[in-house]
């Protein structure tokens, strides 16, 4: 197992158990207890955990895992959701994107389309965004033109949140939404496990003609802190061929169009 593939597991063994003992975590996954006790030296360095003796303990980052680890789960079904999602914008379409891994991923795969480029001074397409990550990856794009909402950042997500943003959003109509979630289930709705977010992003969704909610596998079926929106307000779903089947038909008996890739 790589360092960083570690560093997610043991946040989110964290994240489950709120306390883990070196010796048997070092068992779980098959490596000395010296290079356990060095991850975890490394992540409260950090702040994401309290170290105890023989252990660590979580404190409140445990349970929302910062950007940077997020990026080591599921990579193979990210991105092909990401590929599949952007193939659905059309040159001069205003696109949204929240923040999150998957919705980062969008965003490289449209600054990838050569066929999105403008015409003469007009944007091959605009994207806004909430996400500093995101924007910071397209603004050097020339056939993209970058519109950021302002708002307070949250280093976990990179998002920025509150009344700032809103004024911004307000103003502003969106072709067609990638929605980023931590959790999706079909009778519940799509969750963020932050309630700021999951207000901006409550808006965002209110904002666009259509919402394509991305996620893997892993997301579908479950509930987060805060809701984001109701079911039947996202169009459609990409995930990845590995998701639930059930889950899979219980979204399309919601109405939401599924795509498994």
């Amino acid at each position: 197992m790589a360092r960083h593939e570690r560093l997610s597991t043991l946040l989110d063994l964290l994240g489950q158990r709120e306390k883990i003992d070196v010796e048997d975590v070092a068992e779980e996954l098959n490596v000395s207890a010296a290079t356990i006790r060095r991850d975890l030296d490394h992540l409260a360095e950090q702040q994401l955990l309290t170290r105890t003796r023989g252990g660590a303990v979580a404190n409140d980052l445990a349970y929302d895992l910062p950007l940077r680890y997020k990026t080591a789960r599921h990579v193979p079904e990210k991105q092909r959701i990401s590929v599949a999602a952007a193939s659905l914008v059309a040159q001069g379409m205003v696109v949204g994107l929240n923040g999150g891994t998957t919705t980062a991923g969008v965003a490289r795969s449209l600054a990838t389309r050569s066929d999105l480029a403008g015409r003469g001074d007009s944007p091959g397409l605009t994207v806004v965004t909430n996400a500093l990550n995101i924007a910071h990856e397209l603004a050097v794009r020339p056939h993209v033109k970058i519109v950021v909402t302002g708002g307070v950042a949250r280093p976990q997500s990179f998002e920025l949140s509150g009344p700032l943003a809103t004024r911004v959003l307000s103003e502003l109509t969106i072709d067609l939404l990638f929605l980023g979630v931590d959790a999706f289930d079909a009778e519940a709705g799509a969750f963020a496990h932050h309630e700021g977010e999951a207000s901006i992003n409550r808006l965002m969704v209110e904002r666009a003609e259509r919402v394509v909610a991305v996620a893997d596998g892993s997301k579908l079926g479950r509930r987060a802190f805060a809701r984001i929106c109701a079911t039947p307000q996202v169009h459609a779903l990409v995930t990845d061929s590995n998701a639930d089947p059930k889950a899979l038909r219980a979204f399309e008996a919601a109405g939401v169009e599924v795509q498994a890739v």
